[in-house]
C-alpha cells in the first residue's frame, strides 16, 4: 500500500491511499487500482440474502459457454446500469464482481445516495454481499438498514422502528425509487431507515 500526500489549490494538504486488489478467478488476474482519501468515510462491507431481490441476472449466461470473468463482467454492468437507471447521481461508477460479492467504487454526494447504490446492487438476487467503497465528500450519520420478515409491510415495520403505523410514508420516500409502491416490499429486500428528525 503506497500512500502520498498532494498539495491542493489552497494549499492544504489531502493524503490519499492507493491500495491494489487482486483478482484470480480462473487462471486469470484482474487488478483494480483504487484510491481512497482519507478524510472520506468508507462504511464496509454489507450482507444481503443471496435468493431475494431483483432479477437481474439470467441462467442463460451460464449455458452459453462463457467464462465466470465474462459473466462476471456482464453482471457488473448490468447492476451499473440498474444504478444508474434509477438516476442515482454517482461519479466513475465502477462494480468489480468477485463470485457472490459486488465491489462498488466512485464519488456520490451525500451519505443518502450512498446507502440507496448499496442496497440497488444488494437487493439483487446473485448478490450476497456488497463492499462499498463509495467516498462521499462529508460524513453524515448513517440510515439505519432492515432486512423485511415474511409478513411485513411498511406501516408494520414503521411501528416496529419509530413506534407509529402511520410513518411508513418516511420509509416509503427514503427508499425510493428503488421501491415504486409502498405495498410492494418483500422477504429478504433490505431497507434503509432513517431517524426522525
Amino acid at each position: 500500500m503506497q500512500t502520498y500526500t498532494k498539495e491542493t489549490k489552497k494549499t492544504k494538504k489531502v493524503s490519499i491511499v492507493y491500495f491494489y486488489v487482486f483478482y484470480f478467478l480462473r487462471k486469470k488476474t484482474y487488478i483494480c487500482i483504487c484510491k481512497i482519501a482519507k478524510n472520506k468515510t468508507v462504511m464496509g462491507l454489507f450482507s444481503f440474502i443471496k435468493e431475494a431481490g431483483a432479477k437481474l441476472f439470467g441462467k442463460e449466461e451460464e449455458q452459453a459457454g462463457k467464462t465466470i470473468e465474462e459473466i462476471n463482467f456482464e453482471k457488473a454492468n448490468r447492476l451499473k446500469e440498474e444504478v444508474l437507471g434509477m438516476g442515482l447521481p454517482v461519479e466513475d461508477l465502477n462494480i468489480v464482481i468477485v463470485e457472490e460479492r459486488a465491489l462498488i467504487f466512485g464519488k456520490v454526494p451525500n451519505q443518502e445516495i450512498r446507502e440507496k447504490v448499496i442496497l440497488t446492487v444488494g437487493n439483487t438476487e446473485g448478490i450476497a454481499e456488497v463492499d462499498d467503497r463509495l467516498e462521499v465528500p462529508r460524513p453524515e450519520p448513517e440510515a439505519r438498514f432492515y432486512t423485511v420478515k415474511k409478513g411485513d409491510y411498511l406501516s408494520k415495520i414503521a411501528k416496529e422502528v419509530y413506534g407509529d403505523a402511520s410513518k411508513y410514508m418516511v420509509i416509503f420516500e427514503a427508499n425510493k425509487p428503488m421501491l415504486k409502491d409502498p405495498d410492494l416490499i418483500y422477504p429478504g429486500q433490505v431497507l434503509r431507515i432513517p431517524d426522525l428528525d
